[in-house]
C-alpha cells in the first residue's frame, strides 16, 4: 500500500511538472504578440507608455498582479489593450510565466 501512495505521488508530481508554464516559451510569444507595445524586456517606450497608459512590466504594480489577473488582461484587455486574441491556450500561461520572470 505504501509503495502504491508512493508511485502515485510520484506519478501526480511529473504531470504538475510537465503542465507548469514555461518562461522561456512564454518570451518567444511575447516577442511575437506583446512586445510591440511593451517593449523587448517589459519597458514600453515613452510615447506608448503616455499613448497607451502602459505599465513597466517589471513595476511593482504589475508584478502584484496573481497570474490569474494577468491572464485575463491578456485574454479580455484592460483599458486601451485588446485582447490578444492571437495568444491561447497555453501559451497564455507562459506568457504570465514570463512576466512574471520580469521582476
Amino acid at each position: 500500500m505504501r509503495r502504491t501512495v508512493t508511485i502515485l505521488t510520484l506519478m501526480a508530481a511529473a504531470a504538475a511538472a510537465s503542465l507548469a508554464a514555461d518562461a522561456k516559451a512564454g518570451a518567444a510569444v511575447y516577442d511575437r504578440s506583446c512586445k510591440g507595445c511593451h517593449g523587448a524586456n517589459g519597458t514600453p517606450s515613452p510615447g506608448m507608455a503616455k499613448a497607451m497608459n502602459i505599465k513597466d512590466m517589471k513595476s511593482p504594480d504589475i508584478q502584484a498582479l496573481s497570474a490569474d489577473d494577468i491572464k485575463t488582461i491578456v485574454t479580455a484587455g484592460k483599458g486601451k489593450m485588446k485582447p490578444v486574441t492571437s495568444v491561447t491556450g497555453n501559451s497564455v500561461d507562459d506568457v504570465v510565466a514570463y512576466v512574471k520572470s520580469l521582476k
